[in-house]
């Protein structure tokens, strides 16, 4: 994922070392010790909260975000200086929230129920269980890119397991920020949930503020940092990362059809997502198929692109001087780059907007393929034969997410057997992160640990064992001194 400024080092954010978009309050961090302080009063006065202290929690976080939906949207349009839209927070930040803490609610009875293991013969009369239990305090350091379902969606986890949770969301949604600290403040006391804003001082003071959890949504090389300042506490990570995630195009598969289906998951948000794809390899002779889809699909969505209010901006002008950069390198090198704008209307030269762009049968030494893009720049490439396409695929880190476009079981079946990736969806993109009942993580530097629905639930809890010795203790049959019946018996259980 397109990485914050968190933990002080901005390099990959397009911003100078040491800039941030909200004045960095080196003061901001003693907060930090003072929240976490109350969060651990709050936990050591009830450290087991039954199921319905926990949904009355949830409940107050529903009503929070449906009875503020319309402040939300119009709050998160104002930090994007290309402006949000409105229905595309509302369809994935506040659908996906509420139906997060829906599902959560439904099944949080079942998540809590210890869960019964097997105890071998030799060891018997006995009983051993998994009992979830809170872990504690718990931090989420959130982002900017989705910053109400990204601070909100992790936080239904952590209350569902039980916790109090300290909330950083990101610095370069200040709006946003200064919003959810304000109505989570009015919503739950200091000792359920806290909020910090600030810029990378404050997101340092997280990291090390020796939690009981945390979880990171960010770059690969902030998740670094974040996971290098947790360590020294051993305060285990969550980390929600990002990667180059590929869509293929089998040889099956109508490429024009593709490339609608990925049109539409790359201008949700105007490719600022983590899971948006990241490159396209399609088959040869399929490229200019596949191309035809992605400009209709934009054509349809968005009949004046320019002045659409359905079409996502980009967050601030840094953002939108980075992907021009990426696009000059790919011109400069004598790429064929197609920029689908219909109504064909130019934007001011201030405007932080930026149509969808093909950069089509690119070469290898581009910037585009270093890096993560995080924006409406698409590269499409193609392949001579699909385990060509395969193997370049498995080249560098595993992405978060892949997205393969076949109706050929037997080829969806070698992809998802064969190559590295966070999740795999077929047919379609994005919407794997709005099934409840599928954990949402990475591998590799696409990231560690998982989050929604039980997996969420599971990662904010500690699975406790429990073992409970029945009325008859046999184990005195195995202890010293071994001897006559003991040696015996040993000699059975070890034949």
């Amino acid at each position: 994922m397109y990485p914050d400024t968190l933990p002080g080092s901005v390099a990959d954010s397009g911003m100078p070392s040491g800039e941030s978009p909200r004045d960095a309050d080196p003061a901001a961090s003693a907060t930090v010790p003072r929240a976490v302080s109350t969060l651990r009063t709050g936990h050591a006065a009830q450290p087991y909260p039954s199921a319905a202290v926990r949904r009355e929690r949830l409940k107050r976080l529903r009503r929070l975000v449906t009875g503020n939906a319309d402040a939300l949207a119009t709050t998160i349009a104002r930090d994007f200086a290309g402006g949000r839209s409105p229905d595309e927070t509302r369809l994935a930040e506040i659908l996906g929230t509420v139906k997060a803490i829906d599902h959560a609610r439904a099944r949080l009875g079942g998540w809590m129920r210890r869960r019964g293991r097997a105890v071998p013969l030799h060891l018997q009369p006995a009983r051993a269980w998994l009992q979830p239990v809170p872990k504690g305090v718990v931090g989420i350091l959130a982002p900017w890119n989705y910053p109400v379902l990204l601070s909100l969606s992790p936080l239904v986890a952590a209350l569902a397991a039980g916790n109090r949770v300290l909330v950083k969301p990101s610095e370069r949604t200040p709006r946003t920020a200064d919003l959810l600290a304000s109505l989570l403040g009015a919503t739950f006391g200091a000792d359920e949930v806290a909020v910090v804003t600030g810029g990378p001082e404050t997101g340092q003071a997280v990291s090390r503020a020796g939690l009981d959890h945390l979880l990171f949504t960010g770059s690969t090389a902030i998740g670094r940092a974040v996971a290098q300042a947790a360590a020294a506490t051993l305060t285990p990570v969550t980390l929600e990362l990002g990667g180059k995630s590929p869509a293929i195009v089998a040889p099956d598969a109508d490429a024009e059809a593709a490339g609608a289906t990925v049109a539409r998951g790359k201008a949700f948000n105007a490719g600022q997502t983590c899971i948006a794809p990241d490159y396209v390899l399609v088959p040869e002779g399929a490229l200019g198929s596949f191309a035809q889809g992605f400009r209709h699909q934009i054509a349809a969505q968005y009949p004046d692109l320019m002045a659409n209010p359905d079409y996502t901006g980009l967050i601030d002008a840094r953002h939108r001087d980075r992907l021009t950069a990426m696009v000059a390198d790919a011109a400069a090198k004598g790429v064929d780059v197609l920029s689908i704008n219909p109504g064909d209307r130019q934007a001011p030269a201030e405007a932080v907007t930026m149509p969808p762009i093909l950069l089509l049968d690119p070469p290898d030494d581009l910037v585009a393929h270093r890096e993560e893009i995080f924006g409406p720049v698409l590269p499409v490439l193609p392949y001579a034969s699909l385990d060509g396409a395969l193997a370049r695929a498995r080249r560098g880190a595993a992405p978060l997410a892949l997205y393969l476009f076949t109706q050929d079981r037997a080829v969806a079946r070698k992809v998802v057997e064969t190559v590295p990736a966070g999740a795999v969806v077929v047919n379609d993109t994005l919407v794997h992160a709005a099934v409840e009942t599928l954990p949402f993580g990475g591998i590799g530097a696409s990231g560690q640990g998982a989050y929604h629905g039980r997996a969420g639930f599971d990662t904010f809890s500690h699975l406790k064992p429990v073992f409970r010795r029945g009325p008859v203790n046999p184990t005195g049959l195995l202890a010293p001194p071994h001897t006559g019946i003991k040696r015996f018996l040993l000699g059975l259980l070890t034949r």
